[in-house]
């Protein structure tokens, strides 16, 4: 694997960290809403990330010796389709007829621990950029010896 191969894997790192905890922030700032589009609480969104293909041709031979890394993509943004939180409380605007409020399905807690999780992954992989461009920089300094 080469110094830039290293660092575009953490640059995908570091891309996909990023949609993650924008993700996880919508899901924190719209934890007490109870409308969303108009009819419903807002859902929790979860970012589905998988292995990032390169398939050309020389990748194709050095994946199959098992040295091709090609960092992570993201696959999509998944809606949580668990259950609504159900609150009764007739005063409220949003209440149904029976006085119930629906509100989202998100958990602050959980989201404060994923987002924790995403930082310090995300900061994973400014270390090991950084890694890669220090060895390209002690590289260069030996070739201009």
């Amino acid at each position: 694997m080469g110094v830039f191969s290293a660092m575009n894997i953490s640059a995908t790192g570091m891309t996909a960290q990023q949609t993650r905890i924008d993700i996880i922030s919508q899901n924190i700032a719209n934890a007490n809403s109870t409308r969303s589009n108009g009819s419903e609480a807002y859902r929790r969104k979860t970012v589905i990330m998988a292995e990032k293909r390169n398939t050309a041709f020389g990748n194709v031979l050095e994946t199959c010796m098992g040295q091709a890394y090609t960092g992570v993509k993201i696959t999509g943004i998944a809606t949580d389709m668990s259950d609504l939180k159900m609150v009764y409380d007739p005063d409220h605007p949003d209440a149904d007829e029976n006085g119930y409020v629906y509100y989202p399905n998100v958990n602050t807690v959980q989201e404060m621990t994923d987002m924790i999780d995403a930082s310090r992954s995300y900061e994973a992989s400014v270390t090991a950029f950084e890694a890669a461009k220090s060895m390209a920089m002690k590289g260069l300094e030996i070739i201009e010896r």
